[in-house]
């Protein structure tokens, strides 16, 4: 998986937040604000990563067992995908 390059990384306000250009803009009409979990799932991703990789990732960063990582990881890249901000 990886980001969608028409989906911009912003920090407003020390939040990251999700800014579609291009098509996406046309397609998806509002901004995605992430928490520290989620910016850091963005962050991740932007290189490109398998879920396990991923799940790996936040294990490393968080304090969290690997059942609550890989739920919370599938449930916001689900929602990524949903507007596709994640390819």
């Amino acid at each position: 998986m990886k980001t969608n390059p028409e989906f911009i990384a912003r920090d407003i306000a020390g939040e990251l937040v999700l800014v579609p250009v291009g098509t996406a803009a046309k397609s998806f009409g509002g901004l995605v604000t992430c928490n520290e979990v989620g910016a850091f799932i963005w962050k991740t991703l932007e290189n490109g990563a398998t879920m396990d990789e991923l799940v790996a990732a936040i294990l490393d960063e968080f304090e969290t067992d690997e059942q609550t990582a890989r739920s919370d990881a599938e449930e916001f890249v689900a929602k990524l995908k949903e507007i596709n901000a994640v390819i």
